[in-house]
């Protein structure tokens, strides 16, 4: 595979932008994340487009972002929204055009990340944490579908993680931008 783009894919607080902003520094190409392209075009934030004009609208949207990013020329990092796998038509255009990093994060690990955040739309439920595990449920498989290959992000840190990372790149044939230069 010839591919230039990395995408990574996950749970919601699972580190795909914090692990996608040092990975794209240490390959030295351009990080984008489709959640930040997608509010940039709305004009206000997934959490108030989802109650303004629902979940189906929103992944129309994003189907089309994740469409276009991954078209592009540009040698790039590319962070995904945690729901980008429900549509086939997502995971197929992300495995297709890119090599797919699966940061699997389970949900006991994330909730304690992510319990005082509250921009994640899915997550202002009354039970954050039974949310979590049921999202875990459905996406995993679909996450697991979709990558090239996956990292467990419960202990490691985020250096060690890009380390790894970069290390499956190089041996899955990456041709990036200065791969091996760090």
């Amino acid at each position: 595979m010839v591919a230039k783009n990395v995408v990574l894919i996950g749970l919601p607080g699972a580190g795909k932008t914090t692990v996608g902003r040092q990975l794209a520094r240490r390959l030295r190409v351009p990080f984008v994340d489709s959640d930040h392209v997608i509010e940039q075009r709305l004009g206000i934030s997934i959490r108030d487009y989802f109650s303004q004009a629902g979940e189906e609208q929103f992944r129309n949207i994003e189907q089309g972002v994740i469409d276009e990013l991954t078209s592009s020329e540009e040698t790039q990092v590319l962070s995904t929204g945690g729901g980008v796998v429900l549509r086939q038509e997502n995971r197929a255009v992300m495995h297709g055009r890119g090599w797919v990093v699966y940061l699997r994060s389970f949900p006991d690990e994330i909730y304690r990340r992510l319990k005082n955040d509250s921009s994640r739309p899915l997550l202002q439920v009354g039970d954050p944490l039974s949310k979590l595990r049921e999202l875990f449920e459905v996406r995993d498989p679909l996450y697991r579908e979709t990558a090239h290959f996956t990292m467990e992000t419960g202990r490691p840190t985020v250096s060690t993680t890009v380390n790894m990372i970069v290390m499956q790149l190089e041996l899955c044939g990456w041709t990036g931008a200065l791969p091996n230069h760090y």
